[in-house]
């Protein structure tokens, strides 16, 4: 891909994933401010397209991103990003109020979690056998007859996550925060969905948390909220030690 054509590919992810409409020519010349001719970015999008990256759906469609595509996206496009010092002390916060409220670490986390992202989020201790999830209902607020169908094996998944963990838990390194598009998801071959997931540890235990949301999802923010929430947790128990340990 040339320069230009990078530049088309993001846009199509931009687009797609504010819209989840399929993305064409006429949209990035007025959106996009590229400076060449719709029909030069409708043969920009057709190398594109011959490389894997995006598809059309529909001969008089516009296009949108392939797993392939989001794979290249997620490994060699998409910059890191931090929550800002401000974030952070507020997710440190909210996860110390939650916590003051159900001392369940792993049902307070996936409410975090979800709440911030609005999608479902998963948190839990394999070794204890304690999971928790939530955000369910986000998912089932935008559902239609395409995809009840992945839905509900989705929701069939989540129910079992106990039984799916080892699994998952085979697919990550430590420390490492992973990113599964459709199909590779390893707890749901879903194709609609992605998941973005990582180990933490805490107090010598190791758990998992996560999030589910559709492939258009923004990936770069997502990221950084687990990654923010893995430290936060990795810190948390000393925290409320010390909080603990105060005398009045």
């Amino acid at each position: 891909m040339n320069e230009r054509q990078i530049k088309i590919f993001v846009a199509v992810i931009e687009e797609y994933t504010k819209t989840g409409l399929p993305v064409g020519s006429s949209v990035l010349v007025d959106k996009y401010n590229f400076d060449v001719s719709a029909a030069t970015l409708r043969s920009d999008m057709a190398k594109l397209e011959n490389e894997g990256l995006l598809y059309q759906p529909h001969t008089s469609a516009g296009r949108v991103p392939t797993d392939l595509g989001y794979r290249y996206f997620v490994e060699d496009i998409m910059p890191e990003r931090e929550l800002s010092k401000k974030e952070q002390q507020m997710m440190q916060k909210e996860l110390l109020q939650l916590r003051a409220q159900n001392s369940r670490l792993t049902r307070t986390t996936a409410k975090l979690l979800s709440t911030l992202s609005g999608y479902v989020a998963i948190s839990g201790v394999p070794h204890n056998n304690d999971f928790s999830k939530c955000g369910l209902r986000s998912l089932l607020s935008d559902v239609d007859a395409d995809n009840m169908d992945e839905i509900c094996a989705l929701a069939e998944s989540l129910d079992y996550i106990d039984e799916k963990c080892d699994d998952l838990m085979a697919e990550l390194s430590d420390g490492e925060t992973k990113i599964f598009i459709g199909e590779e998801n390893p707890i749901s071959k879903t194709q609609n969905y992605s998941m973005i997931v990582s180990q933490y540890e805490q107090d010598g235990e190791k758990g998992i948390v996560a999030l589910i949301g559709p492939k258009n999802m923004e990936y770069e923010k997502n990221k950084s909220l687990i990654d923010q929430v893995k430290k936060t947790l990795g810190g948390i128990s000393v925290i409320i030690m010390i909080l603990g340990n105060i005398s009045y």
